[in-house]
């Protein structure tokens, strides 16, 4: 599979665990023998222009993040772009799901994603399209910004146990028929992360259903990460959930 992915995504950009030193080290070192890497290429100002507000984007600029948080936003489009043709998986940071047009939070910057899928619709490359959040913490951002477009439906899975998880996302995305599906690719509800909830191997499962619902609507899938703060896991995690989306 295709992973987009930077060497600057390494750098500690400020002191918030998005952030951490080593983040995103581990995931690539899990990852690296079995993906092919592409280059991320920065966002476009008027890419991102079209979900925030200038204030917004100044306020970001200000903070010395924006040249990290731009190639963030344009992994996240090419993950999507490739996404339309074949599974693509986005290893990104900062992360977006809290950002919305004219504020973020929670190590958020810009909303990757909806940044992404707003991209496409008005180039005209989707109609409808579907984002699974699967992080621990529900992505206001991308609500916010998405929901009142009309051709996007949002879903943020919760449970109290993993197998009512993975039912609650398996009915969901059996009910979408969309061009393109979107995952928030979160980590943090691993049972040894923040979240304490879902074992490794329920990462592929997850994965393994966006792809086989992509393959029904004769659409396509894309991911991209969010959060997932334990290191030791972050990068197995990671690797499960891209080989659900392979089929395996």
């Amino acid at each position: 599979m295709k992973v987009i992915y930077h060497k600057d995504f390494n750098q500690s950009y400020c002191s918030d665990p998005a952030a951490a030193a080593g983040r995103i080290e581990a995931v690539v070192k899990a990852i690296r023998d079995k993906v092919t890497f592409v280059d991320a290429i920065p966002a476009r100002k008027e890419d991102i222009a079209a979900c925030h507000t200038p204030s917004h984007m100044e306020r970001v600029a200000r903070e010395g993040i924006y040249d990290i948080a731009a190639l963030a936003a344009g992994g996240a489009i090419q993950a999507a772009e490739i996404g339309l043709l074949e599974p693509c998986f986005a290893v990104i940071r900062p992360p977006g799901h809290h950002a919305s047009a004219n504020s973020a939070w929670g190590f958020c910057y810009f909303n990757n994603m909806a940044i992404a899928l707003e991209k496409l619709k008005r180039e005209n490359r989707i109609k409808k399209a579907f984002v699974l959040d699967i992080d621990l913490h529900f992505g206001d951002g991308t609500m916010n910004i998405l929901e009142g477009t009309g051709y996007v439906s949002l879903y943020n899975p919760s449970a109290s146990y993993p197998e009512e998880y993975l039912k609650s996302v398996k009915s969901r995305l059996s009910e979408e028929k969309v061009d393109i599906i979107g995952v928030s690719a979160g980590f943090d509800n691993h049972k040894d992360d923040w979240g304490g909830l879902l074992s490794t191997s329920d990462y592929t499962k997850i994965g393994r259903m966006v792809r086989e619902a992509s393959k029904k609507n004769g659409g396509g899938c894309f991911a991209i990460l969010e959060g997932g703060y334990n290191h030791s896991v972050l990068g197995q995690n990671v690797m499960a959930f891209i080989e659900g989306m392979e089929g395996k």
